[in-house]
Parts: structure tokens; C-alpha cells; sequence
């Protein structure tokens, strides 16, 4: 019915995103979701293209960055992929996903990610630990990343340069987001977490 699996995925996405009355958050995860699956990269991908050109604009595309599991994201790759989408993807983060290896458990800081990075960004989606309480760490420093973007947006000046100070602001320019520094702000939080835990009947 349909020459290429790209026109079948966006027809069968619209049809739906449509039929559910085009609601605000419609995702839609491509065959080729990172790099390293587009040969021999997203710009040249004819599959990219495709979609992009068919899905209708209010479907946020789902994107993990080079690799599944991506240890860095730059702004060049975010720009690359938002010119063959025609939108800002939504990044699927699997920076601390471990199903596909259980022996493993991710405790470190959100780090890797260039800073700046979300205005090139529709959303962000961290695929965590599959261990419940090992995720306190992962997501209060993704936190602390995603205050420390906001705040650098908020200082930028209006013709998107360098972050610079708002008025009456002693701390002058918005500092970047320092992996360390979050790090170490998660373990206090998640230890006064702990001792109020156990205080509590049963604990």
C-alpha cells in the first residue's frame, strides 16, 4: 500500500494523532532513533527525511542521541537532527538505563549533555535504573541540570549570546552546570532522605 515504511509510520501516527484529537504531547519513536542506526548519518538518512516531511508538525519525534545509550549530546547533532525532523526532537535519555544489563546499577551524575541545550530540545525523557531507590541520584541531578538551563536561558541576552547578568543580580553570570557540584548536592539531600526514613516507625 505505501512505497516506503517511512509514508507507513507517518500516515498511521497522523491517522491516530488525529483520531485522539491532536493532543498536546503525541510522541513518536522512529525506526532509525539515533545515529548510529542512520546510515551513514541523520542528515543524509532518506528514512529521516521522509518523516519529517510527513508528520504532521504537532508530533514531538523521539531521539537518543549518536548511540541507544549516548555518554554525550552536543548542540551540532541536536541542529543536524532539527533540520532533517523539521522540529526539535524529544530526547529519549538512556544514560542510566540498565535493563539491558541488571548486573550493572548507574549512580552517578547527569553529566555528558553540552551546556545550552535546551533550546534545541522539545523535552527530555530519562530512562532510569530499573532499582527504584537508585534513582534518587540520577533525578535530582537531572534536576539540578535542567535549573541550571533554565537559568541560563533566563540570563542570555536578547540576541542569544552569552549568558550575562540580570539586573541586581550579585551572582553575575549564570555559572555552568558542574556535574561534581551536583553530585555532591544529591548525596546530602539523599542521606538526610535516608536518616528521615529511618526515624519513621518501621524504618
Amino acid at each position: 500500500v505505501f512505497p516506503s515504511l517511512a509514508q507507513a509510520q507517518a500516515s498511521v501516527a497522523n491517522e491516530m494523532y488525529q483520531e485522539l484529537g491532536q493532543p498536546s504531547v503525541f510522541l513518536f519513536c522512529p525506526t532509525e532513533y539515533c545515529s548510529s542506526l542512520c546510515l551513514p548519518g541523520p542528515g543524509q538518512s532518506r528514512y529521516l527525511r521522509a518523516i519529517g516531511q510527513q508528520l504532521l508538525p504537532g508530533i514531538g519525534v523521539i531521539w537518543t542521541g549518536p548511540k541507544v545509550v549516548s555518554r554525550e549530546l552536543s548542540a551540532a547533532l541536536l541542529e543536524e537532527v532539527e533540520g532533517v525532523l523539521r522540529r526539535r526532537p524529544v530526547i529519549w535519555d538512556n544514560l542510566y538505563a540498565n535493563d539491558y544489563d541488571c548486573r550493572r546499577v548507574f549512580l552517578g551524575p547527569y553529566t555528558g549533555r553540552a551546556p545550552g541545550l535546551l533550546p534545541r530540545l522539545q523535552g527530555l525523557l530519562l530512562n532510569p535504573n530499573c532499582e527504584l531507590q537508585a534513582n534518587f541520584i540520577p533525578i535530582h541531578t537531572l534536576g539540578t541540570w535542567f535549573r541550571s538551563e533554565l537559568e541560563r536561558c533566563a540570563h542570555a541576552d536578547h540576541a542569544g549570546l552569552e549568558p550575562v547578568a540580570a539586573p541586581g543580580d550579585s551572582r553575575g553570570p549564570q555559572q555552568s552546570y558542574s556535574p561534581q557540584d551536583a553530585l555532591e548536592l544529591a548525596l546530602r539531600d539523599w542521606l538526610a532522605e535516608i536518616n528521615q526514613q529511618a526515624l519513621e516507625p518501621g524504618g
